[in-house]
């Protein structure tokens, strides 16, 4: 299992894909996930659950639920959104998870989706987001959210994400938490598959892709906003994670 740092849920982070023969492995995210079966079937494992999708058949997937996904004749719409699009749905049900992720969607709503495009306006996206949402609330039931075995893991996340710009330690983490060092490092390491370390310094560059696209920032300042003091280290960094420089980076297409 591994956690999708690229969709943490950076405000009105909006992305939409067409697929076939689509297999991704257990993971979680911190935006909303919503698949649309177009031909052929897939099978959707959300938490425990398993659902087999057929076609104008949809799954909406919460923040922080683990799902994976199998296919091997199959052509699907996938939309990522953030929860703030919809932050009136979101936190109406914050606390809670959705007994049943599937859901059926309207041929009006299915063509509205299929209309979508990344570039739209944020009042249409959440225009459109907050129907399906809507649509969601009518067809299903929620539980209180439990206290699982990965709620560890997102507050080890949700850390992160607050302090990835500081010093952001393992020592740091013990303290914040309140577990021992090498518990938290024994613990993120079998969940995620990777050291807290690596961990914190891919999310520090992948913070950092975001703002050489989408700021006029220099290079050094990008570097100092994901918490690099030194330009050599996050040029190093950079280069390794991403294979090419952040200048490369940001003038390519």
């Amino acid at each position: 299992m591994f956690y999708q740092y690229q969709h943490f849920g950076l405000p009105e982070y909006f992305c939409k894909e067409y697929g076939k023969n689509f297999n991704f492995p257990k993971h979680i995210h911190r935006s909303f996930e919503l698949i649309t079966i177009v031909s052929g079937s897939m099978n959707v494992v959300i938490d425990d659950k398993k659902y087999t999708l057929g076609p104008k058949e949809s799954v909406l997937i919460f923040p922080n639920q683990m799902h994976s996904l199998e296919s091997t004749d199959c052509e699907h719409v996938l939309v990522i959104f953030s929860p703030d699009i919809v932050t009136a749905y979101y936190t109406k049900h914050t606390d809670e998870m959705p007994l049943c992720n599937k859901l059926s969607l309207s041929e009006h709503l299915i063509s509205q989706l299929d209309m979508m495009k990344e570039q739209d306006s944020i009042v249409r996206k959440k225009g459109v987001l907050y129907s399906v949402c809507d649509a969601f609330d009518e067809q299903t039931q929620y539980e209180k959210r439990n206290c699982t075995q990965h709620e560890l893991l997102h507050l080890i996340f949700e850390y992160i994400d607050k302090k990835y710009a500081e010093e952001c330690s393992l020592d740091d983490l013990r303290r914040s938490l309140g577990y021992s060092a090498s518990y938290l490092s024994r613990y993120f390491g079998n969940a995620t598959g990777m050291s807290f370390v690596s961990f914190v310094n891919r999310y520090k560059i992948s913070k950092a892709c975001y703002l050489l696209k989408n700021s006029g920032n220099s290079i050094l300042e990008c570097s100092l906003d994901c918490g690099y003091t030194s330009l050599r280290s996050f040029n190093r960094n950079f280069r390794m994670y991403v294979g090419v420089t952040p200048r490369e980076y940001r003038n390519s297409k």
